[in-house]
């Protein structure tokens, strides 16, 4: 393996094509993915010999990908189940006005993603929303922003709200409990001025809706297998219990994959839930970030960058929001790593991070898998939510909920 000052162009090289690869979300003139772009990144790496194999199975936080399976897992089971369909059928019985079902769609959506991977919660609620729109005649836009943006708020509650955060906890260390117990109450006020900001954007267009009267014909009820939807949900309430009562996750998240498993569902069905390529774009980027911190960030001595380490909350916050948005959050949270490690303050840095990452993905439509997933299924569905639309809620939510973020870690640590 190379590690002499030799391979720094070489590894800034590739370091550099495989971001700006991932900030645009593909190689003109080729059909690959993000996830794809992350391994052709990881394999350059590995074939110039700037990184060993052996070093790279050992970059990997094989952790991080066990904890994020072992959710999509758990989700799946709990959609097959029906109990999002269950849910959704509930709150359209009880909450049909334009601003109830708005508060409810945000309330579930953001409870849902705190604790549920936010990506997977999004793929199963979206056709829900788009289905219940059409049977009250409301229109699914301010529903739709509500969902997507609620996923993201609401996911910086827990580690396991996204896939960012359950990097963080790994690498960070910080409890389920002690990360909870910080970052919640953002969570909870983010969801506040969520509903508030939506329901001022589409004032006329709630307005407007809550002058027609609902249908009142009793809609087919929901398929439920009620077996395997009170098993999902006690595994699901026991796994979240063992998380806040210190357990290992990652271990708490493949114990409760497997109970799951032992049931006479098709696995090939469950697996088919599982999004594979964000695994595979986690696996490379891991060996592409470290890398470049052995062969690069090393010898940069950012342990002499007092002045601006001594501030992280600030600092982390306004960068992370600026590389969340051009490399997507994922992959902007990696890149911190380095920096983390040096920080004076480390535990309040990742704490900043993964706030501001999570928040950022709100700021456009590309901010985040979570608003690409609701974005397609809407389009597939005949209804378009474009990058102009979404900016409408996205740039005040995310200057709101951003600040009220950083001002409640300020308030907390000092």
């Amino acid at each position: 393996m190379t590690t002499s000052s030799s391979s720094v162009p070489l590894v800034s090289t590739i370091f550099g094509l495989t971001y700006l690869a991932l900030a645009l979300g593909k190689i003109p003139g080729l059909r690959i993915d993000r996830a794809g772009i992350a391994l052709v990144g990881a394999t350059a790496m590995l074939a110039c010999g700037v990184l060993s194999m052996h070093d790279a199975a050992k970059a990997v936080d094989y952790e991080t990908i066990v904890l994020l399976f072992g959710m999509m897992v758990v989700v799946s089971y709990l959609r097959m189940a029906g109990f999002f369909a269950l849910a959704t059928e509930r709150i359209a019985n009880r909450f049909s006005g334009p601003l109830t079902l708005l508060a409810v769609t945000i309330v579930l959506s953001g409870v849902l993603s705190a604790f549920l991977v936010n990506d997977v919660v999004c793929v199963a609620l979206t056709p829900l929303v788009l289905h219940l729109c059409q049977r009250l005649k409301r229109p699914p836009i301010p529903y739709l922003v509500g969902l997507a943006t609620a996923s993201n708020i609401g996911s910086v509650a827990t580690i396991t709200g996204n896939p960012q955060n359950i990097i963080i906890g790994s690498l960070s260390q910080i409890t389920y409990l002690r990360f909870a117990a910080r970052l919640a109450p953002v969570a909870v006020i983010g969801l506040a001025l969520n509903f508030a900001v939506v329901a001022l954007v589409y004032r006329k267009t709630l307005t407007k809706a809550g002058q027609e009267s609902p249908p009142t014909a009793a809609s087919s009820k929901p398929r439920v297998h009620r077996g395997l939807l009170n098993k999902s949900v006690a595994v699901t309430l026991i796994t979240v219990g063992l998380f806040f009562a210190g357990q290992p996750i990652a271990l708490v998240a493949l114990v409760a994959a497997a109970v799951l498993m032992l049931d006479r569902v098709r696995p090939e069905k469950v697996y088919g839930a599982v999004d594979w390529p964000l695994l595979v774009m986690f696996a490379g980027l891991f060996v592409v970030v470290h890398a470049f911190e052995v062969n690069v960030v090393h010898g940069w001595g950012l342990e002499r960058w007092h002045a601006l380490l001594e501030s992280p909350v600030v600092l982390v916050s306004g960068l992370s929001v600026v590389l969340s948005n051009l490399v997507s959050n994922v992959p902007a949270v990696l890149l911190f790593k380095p920096l983390m490690e040096v920080m004076p303050q480390k535990e309040l840095a990742w704490l900043a991070l993964a706030m501001s990452s999570t928040l950022a993905g709100n700021l456009t439509v590309l901010g985040s898998v979570a608003n690409l997933i609701v974005v397609e299924n809407a389009r597939r569905a005949g209804t378009e939510l474009g990058f102009l639309e979404y900016l409408k809620v996205g740039v005040p939510l995310t200057a709101l909920t951003t600040l009220v973020g950083v001002a409640w870690l300020a308030l907390v640590h000092y």
